[in-house]
């Protein structure tokens, strides 16, 4: 029986867990570099084929830097009730612990926490062990999204949970101390699938798309494509009576799934980028996910970055595709979270039928202009994060980090690269091929408590 593209090539999933020290690093890494670099994947355990790439259980590798030298590498599973096969479904309803907790790593307030979009999310400690799952001593009672946006300014961590059931949306807030502090239902939301969203410094801002909740739809994930889904954007004041006041705006049909920044401009309109699919990209990404027929040759096909300009004065909403080639996971320097940006990263891919090739992409925004470091062939680059240089005074002084896998060599390398012109500063070649992923996050040593990672 032919493997489905989520366990073939790029994806083929790592079979254990494995730690290595004293990595190898051609080039000379920037001391400033001293933290971690850990990104999450879904790599099932040996023998078992899920229905979805989605369901794949959760796989967090971790590559330790330190003034310059390369530590370790890690990779462990996260120890979730679905890593031993715990049903989503209880005849009590949804288990939030039965989590593939596989998108995204993140840290806050001293906590690293694997997400996933359907479920709570799973505390790790600094060397990766699963310590279990996290609710915010009680006070988080839906899932959390795997996309929450930390506040620059206020230290907030901004999320919601979504769900294909009334309530179909809930906004959360957590202050910079790690505790839940706000939680509303938004009115207005549907069962649109909510992956990720915006926060501007007065506004969050919600998508929905048209893809939606399906019963019918029988992977484990049950979303499909709607024509009858209306595709709209939620905007909400921030600030306790936020949800009261949310409007929502009409849109071309589309999906998104990550946003890259929104932000109110000078004439107080909100501005807001991401990469969408139309329907037939959903189709080809869908159909890749899952393994049927007549998909993409990756599973990013037709996802093309879009603007929206939301005039709230007017109740209007201009949009545009702004440019034509296939990208995913839009990152920033986070600094400028929420504020307008001149600088976004993504992942090129190679279109529909396989035509053309991997790289780390850098947006000029004020100039227009587009660079791409391509990697080489058969070598994917997983999502690059953006870390500030030693006293930087620019937007793009700092390095991007990308893992790249190498299929010809069946091996990886952590690969750092100026975030300014896309130049080559190190490489770290680490002990074996990691497993395309998703997401994850340079948490730097100071933010869990020095360097060993004890949280105080």
């Amino acid at each position: 029986m032919t493997n489905p593209p989520f366990l073939t090539g790029h994806y083929t999933p790592v079979p254990d867990e494995i730690t290595a020290t004293g990595l190898t690093v051609e080039g000379t890494l920037p001391p400033e570099l001293t933290g971690r670099l850990i990104r999450n994947s879904h790599n099932p355990k040996p023998g078992i084929t899920p229905t979805h790439w989605f369901k794949g259980s959760g796989m967090v590798h971790g590559i330790r830097l330190r003034e310059g030298r390369a530590e370790w590498y890690r990779n462990r599973w996260v120890h979730t009730p679905a890593l031993d096969g715990a049903p989503y479904m209880t005849d009590r309803g949804p288990d939030l612990t039965a989590s593939t907790a596989g998108t995204h790593v993140i840290e806050h307030a001293g906590r690293l926490l694997a997400l996933c979009e359907a479920n709570l999310p799973f505390e790790l400690t600094a060397d990766l062990e699963t310590v279990g799952a996290h609710d915010f001593d009680g006070r988080l009672r839906t899932a959390m999204t795997a996309h929450p946006k930390e506040d620059p300014v206020t230290g907030e961590l901004h999320f919601f949970g979504s769900s294909p059931f009334p309530p179909f949306l809930t906004y959360h807030v957590c202050d910079a101390k790690g505790d839940l502090v706000h939680s509303a239902e938004i009115p207005g939301a549907t069962a649109s699938l909510k992956h990720d969203f915006a926060l501007t410094r007065r506004h969050v801002v919600f998508i929905e798309g048209n893809v939606t909740f399906d019963p019918a739809e029988h992977s484990g994930i049950p979303y499909s494509w709607s024509d009858t889904q209306p595709s709209r954007i939620g905007v909400m004041p921030r600030g306790g009576n936020g949800a009261g006041h949310i409007r929502w705006f009409s849109i071309e049909p589309g999906n998104m799934l990550h946003v890259a920044n929104a932000y109110e401009d000078g004439q107080g309109r909100i501005v807001l980028e991401g990469p969408t699919v139309d329907r037939e990209g959903f189709r080809l990404s869908w159909n890749w996910w899952v393994g049927a027929p007549g998909r993409g040759a990756e599973p990013n096909a037709r996802s093309y970055t879009r603007r929206w300009v939301i005039d709230m004065a007017a109740g209007t909403v201009d949009e545009q595709i702004i440019d034509d080639l296939a990208v995913e996971f839009p990152t920033l320097n986070e600094d400028y979270l929420g504020a307008e940006h001149r600088y976004q990263y993504a992942v090129s891919f190679p279109d529909q039928e396989g035509y053309g090739g991997y790289g780390v992409v850098k947006y000029d925004r004020v100039t227009g202009a587009r660079r791409i470091h391509q990697v080489g062939d058969a070598r994917l680059p997983s999502e690059a994060v953006f870390v500030p240089a030693a006293g930087a005074t620019g937007e793009d002084d700092g390095y991007l980090l990308t893992v790249v896998s190498d299929l010809k060599q069946d091996a990886s390398q952590l690969l750092v690269l100026d975030a300014s012109g896309l130049d080559r500063v190190a490489a770290v070649h680490l002990p074996r091929r990691v497993t395309a992923g998703i997401h994850g996050s340079w948490i730097p040593d100071d933010a869990l408590g020095g360097p060993d990672g004890i949280r105080p």
